[in-house]
């Protein structure tokens, strides 16, 4: 082959492999999830396990939980833990949360309590708690909690109770803070849970509130009832508008990159088999704003009556 013609058929070889380079390089950044899509976080859709030990008892139990997980879109578990019950459950929150993990949901344990709020031996109960957790931890590293999950209520208390009633809130924070010093060193986040009575409260209150985890879960309870005669599609739309309410009243005058943002949590008696569908209303109304993380269920127990 004359030289020009072996250059020419050169060139030509070189132009055609090329274009096949760029049009497979397009095909694969046309069909594959962009970078901001990969690392976009996705919205909470929690749910509470109360009294795990006799849960996960029954045969099959953590199976049956994550299937039910799985079918109803959550990602993230609130498995209850006490100190009594820890050490002796150990195997079956070890296996729940290794089932859990595989289908890529989070495992947070669940620690209540009345009066945690108080320094003393209700504050050094609770931070004993978490330490139980951590050490849970380094034993099952593979299939490790996640987070804590705060239900602290001081509210309860008589001396708490009545609107505009908030002088329970610096014991509620330090609470807070001196779990996340705790848990935060272990590699676990920290979420609470709150009431929209902690809303109300004037800016330097709520500051003080969402400055002090990183997660709040509002408890938005009682908005309807299966006898008060609305349709699912008007109990959708009260508890959205509510839940902007709720969100808006938290963050009213206040800015800052270390506030928390808020998960809202519906319960199952308030809406019974119409749950699913006011849960994803929630989403609709809120996904725009930054302040709104998702949303949570109360109680995986409630469906096991």
């Amino acid at each position: 082959m004359p030289r020009e013609n072996l250059a020419n058929a050169i060139c030509s070889f070189l132009a055609r492999s090329s274009l096949f380079i760029v049009l497979v390089i397009a095909l694969f950044a046309a069909f594959s999830p962009s970078a901001s899509a990969q690392t976009s976080p996705s919205l909470v859709h929690g749910l509470w396990v109360w009294k795990s030990p006799a849960v996960l008892a029954a045969p099959h139990a953590a199976e049956s939980l994550r299937d039910f997980c799985t079918t109803q879109g959550i990602n993230e578990v609130y498995v209850s833990v006490s100190a009594r019950s820890e050490p002796s459950e150990e195997g079956q929150l070890a296996h729940l949360i290794s089932l859990l993990h595989r289908s890529s949901i989070r495992a947070e344990a669940l620690l209540d309590s009345a009066d945690a709020d108080e320094p003393g031996k209700h504050r050094d109960s609770l931070v004993q708690k978490v330490q139980t957790i951590i050490q849970f931890n380094q034993t099952h590293s593979a299939d490790r909690f996640d987070g804590i999950h705060l239900d602290i209520e001081p509210q309860q208390r008589p001396e708490n109770k009545g609107p505009g009633n908030l002088r329970f809130l610096p014991g509620l924070t330090d609470a807070f803070r001196t779990v996340r010093a705790v848990a935060e060193p272990a590699g676990m986040t920290v979420n609470a849970d709150i009431q929209n009575k902690l809303l109300k409260g004037d800016a330097i209150q709520r500051k003080m509130l969402l400055s002090s985890v990183p997660r709040v879960t509002l408890m938005m309870y009682q908005l309807s009832s299966p006898s008060d005669g609305d349709t699912p599609l008007e109990q959708a739309e009260k508890a959205a508008k509510n839940s902007q309410k709720f969100l808006n009243m938290a963050y009213e005058g206040l800015s800052g990159p270390n506030l928390a943002r808020m998960v809202i949590a519906l319960r199952t008696p308030d809406y019974l088999d119409h749950l699913p569908e006011l849960l994803e209303k929630l989403d609709d109304a809120n996904r725009t704003n930054s302040h709104y993380l998702g949303w949570a269920r109360h109680s995986y127990n409630d469906t096991l009556k």
